[in-house]
């Protein structure tokens, strides 16, 4: 190995700077390099087309750029235990029916791929059967096409206990997780793409800590389950389907700390918990001046929805057609959720309001129903139809849902909401607009009270909630 490092060096050196003729032939070097040697390549352009079948160390010394010349594939990786950092890889060939790609492992386990560049390329890495690759740290983009002719940024299929972490994913398609089970992506940054990441059949994944802002979906969860969703930033989704999370026919499924701002649909459920009643658990999140911050069909049973923070959405929660929402639990052990509009009060100080929140505007409802509606919001024509709603209890429709527990103020915010000002000033007014009704609310409790009149009759609530009650949320089980 040594030898071998010596050589690169040496032709570098004898050359000078810039001269082509120094850089090696590092097809050749691939070749001829003994298992589990490391190879430094210099700074300079290399011919892309390379093939790594035994495990080996690439390094990129001054980001070493990896040049395919709009042609085919840059790197194939069929051996384990494959390392590729400090690369600069370009110009893949824009064919989707042969799926150009930048870096593509197949049946290699352990591979790292780590440090990179990615530009103007069709797909930017593609792992197939490889199971505990590590995609740490790399920036990717992707050809200046229309969305839908772009590759895909990250695409797993049958890699199962990935780690995808620290990469920045700009202006391609989707991240894609393909009946990959164990995979783990944290910290990831995506803008600009159709998802930020698209899961189907893939079980046991966490996604904690990416900031997903711009795409026309955050994250699409399908056909899977066992799926932890926590501490995400989920912001600004306003494509034609502007989910910041959807979710269809999928089971055991743990939705926490994340934030949900101004996209045209906080979370999409269709369908979930598909097979196993009770196990979407949705908590501690914020929904912020998105269009709508939860919407569901109404065939929907089996989800738990409390302690959450809906902060000045256009409509809170919608129904998307005709049918009543049931079997859909908003309070644990009787703490429910906050909602801004929410105009009750709390009358011995306990956090929850005296009143269930109950939805009952007309134009909402007719909303829900037909859609195009939606033109008319903020309209005269809105406040008109609200009017009558209020003035006419006949024509006032049945509500959505029940909280029967409302908070009277947001429960403290967490991590995604503390450290949302790094992403603009837009989070950072949401931060600010939580503490500032934090405030307010702590200024009321602290006002003298009279004494509670308990000759009062106590508000009755209801005993038996469609849902059996819950302790603690599972997110674990077999599928």
């Amino acid at each position: 190995m040594n030898t071998l490092l010596a050589v690169i060096t040496s032709l570098a050196v004898a050359a000078g700077p810039g001269a082509s003729a120094a850089q090696p032939d590092l097809a050749a070097l691939i070749r001829d390099a003994a298992p589990g040697s490391t190879i430094h390549v210099p700074a300079g352009v290399y011919p892309a087309g390379l093939h790594i079948d035994k495990p080996l160390t690439l390094i990129g010394a001054g980001r070493a750029i990896l040049d395919g010349n709009g042609q085919g594939d840059l790197v194939l990786i069929t051996a384990p235990n494959v390392e590729l950092r400090g690369f600069l890889l370009r110009g893949t060939g824009a064919d989707l029916d042969k799926e150009n790609c930048a870096i593509r492992i197949t049946g290699a386990a352990d591979a790292t791929i780590q440090d990179n560049t990615l530009e103007d390329v069709l797909f930017g890495i593609d792992v197939k059967e490889s199971p505990r690759c590590t995609l740490r740290g790399n920036h990717i983009g992707s050809k200046p096409l229309d969305i839908a002719r772009r590759g895909d940024t990250i695409r797993l299929y049958r890699a199962n206990d990935a780690l995808i972490e620290n990469n920045t994913i700009l202006d391609g398609r989707d991240a894609v997780l393909w009946y990959s089970t164990g995979v783990t992506a944290r910290g990831n940054t995506a803008r600009r793409c159709r998802y930020g990441f698209h899961l189907m059949y893939s079980d046991h994944v966490t996604l904690e800590d990416n900031d997903l802002a711009d795409n026309s979906v955050g994250v699409y969860f399908m056909y899977s389950s066992d799926l932890t969703l926590t501490g995400n930033r989920i912001t600004r989704n306003r494509g034609p389907s502007g989910y910041g999370l959807g979710l269809k026919e999928t089971d055991r499924y743990h939705v926490e700390g994340n934030l949900f701002a101004a996209n045209r649909v906080g979370i999409y459920i269709d369908g979930s918990p598909f097979r196993t009643p009770g196990s979407g658990q949705i908590t501690d999140n914020t929904f912020a001046a998105n269009d709508t911050g939860l919407a569901l069909l109404p065939s929907v049973k089996g989800n738990r929805v409390w302690a959450n923070r809906f902060l000045d959405n256009t409509e809170q929660l919608s129904v998307l057609g005709k049918g009543e929402l049931v079997e859909n639990e908003f309070d644990i052990d009787e703490r429910g959720n906050y909602w801004s509009d929410y105009t009750g009060y709390d009358l011995d100080g306990d956090g929850v309001g005296e009143i269930e929140y109950e939805p009952t505007r007309l134009f909402e409802n007719l909303m829900d129903k037909e859609p195009r509606l939606r033109l008319m919001l903020f309209s005269p024509a809105q406040q008109a139809v609200d009017f009558v709603g209020r003035a006419l209890p006949a024509v006032q429709p049945q509500a959505k849902f029940t909280d029967w527990y409302p908070l009277v103020s947001p429960p403290p915010a967490p991590a995604a909401i503390r450290s949302a000002s790094h992403d603009g000033p837009g989070l950072a007014l949401i931060a600010s607009v939580l503490a500032a009704i934090a405030a307010a609310v702590a200024a009321v409790a602290l006002e003298p009270r009279e004494p509670r009149d308990h000759s009062r009759a106590p508000v009755v609530r209801p005993s038996a909630r469609p849902l059996a009650p819950s302790t603690a949320p599972s997110t674990g089980g077999a599928a």
